[in-house]
Parts: structure tokens; C-alpha cells; sequence
């Protein structure tokens, strides 16, 4: 199945998508934009482009397990973009993705305005990898 994962961010927007054998999770994009409602039809525009058959939306929740702004926020998000989509889109738990996402770039020695611009999309890559893992280890056999 083709999933999409997304990174929400009130600036940028991390986008990435897996193959049709969920083996592979791939980095896509950054959307670049601050208009809330622009943002959610940017990303429903790229699940059609990518024929997503699924949408899983970063929920970061607090390390106590609580919600917070941030995550409500990314639940509205993922609400207006069910609207647009013809597809699931799902809530997926992202604590740690962006403190992951720039650890992966250290290691790559990726720096200023190039990492600036990858590390949503790493993110969006991270939370889609946790997500298919999660797939493979509880599919009924």
C-alpha cells in the first residue's frame, strides 16, 4: 500500500512516502508555507500526485504521554485534510522524530541551510518507517 507520512510544522511541512511494498520510506519534500488551510491543500495535492492510499500525520505528544498545543494543532491538521483526501489519515506518535532526524544528519554532516531544509522531511521519513514498522510487527497472519 502507498502510505504518505507528514511532518507538520507551522513553517515547514515534512513530506515523505513509501513503495507500494511498504519496504521503503523515502523522503519527498518540504512544503514551505505558513497559511494553515494552504498547507493542508498543498499536502492533499501531493497525496494525489503520490496516489496515497493512506496518510499518517506526526502527533507529537508530550514525553508523558500528554497533549499539548502542538498536538492539537496537528490533530486539526489531520481532520481538514481527511476533507480533502480520499483516504485514511491517521495520527501517528512522533515523539523524538526531529531530535532523530538531526542526529541522522549529523552523521551525514549535513549543515546550515541544506539541513535546514531536509530536516522536516527526514522527520516525515522517520515517523513513516516507526509507522510500517508497527505494520509488520502486528499484521495477522
Amino acid at each position: 500500500m502507498k502510505i504518505m507520512s507528514v511532518d507538520f510544522g507551522d513553517s515547514r511541512t515534512g513530506i515523505a512516502c513509501c513503495d507500494k511494498s511498504e519496504m521503503l520510506a523515502s523522503p519527498v519534500c518540504v512544503i514551505e508555507e505558513k497559511d494553515f488551510n494552504t498547507c493542508i491543500q498543498k499536502t492533499a495535492a501531493l497525496a494525489a500526485e503520490h496516489k496515497a492510499e493512506e496518510i499518517v500525520v506526526g502527533f507529537p505528544k508530550n514525553m508523558n504521554g500528554t497533549i499539548g498545543e502542538r498536538a492539537e494543532k496537528c490533530q486539526l491538521f489531520s481532520e481538514e485534510l481527511a476533507k480533502l483526501v480520499n483516504c485514511p489519515v491517521k495520527l501517528w506518535d512522533e515523539r523524538c522524530t526531529t531530535v532523530s532526524a538531526h542526529n541522522y544528519l549529523n552523521v551525514t554532516n549535513t549543515r546550515g541551510k541544506k539541513r535546514k531544509a531536509v530536516v522536516d522531511a527526514v522527520a516525515a521519513t522517520i515517523i513513516l518507517e516507526s509507522y510500517l514498522d508497527f505494520r509488520k510487527n502486528t499484521a495477522t497472519l
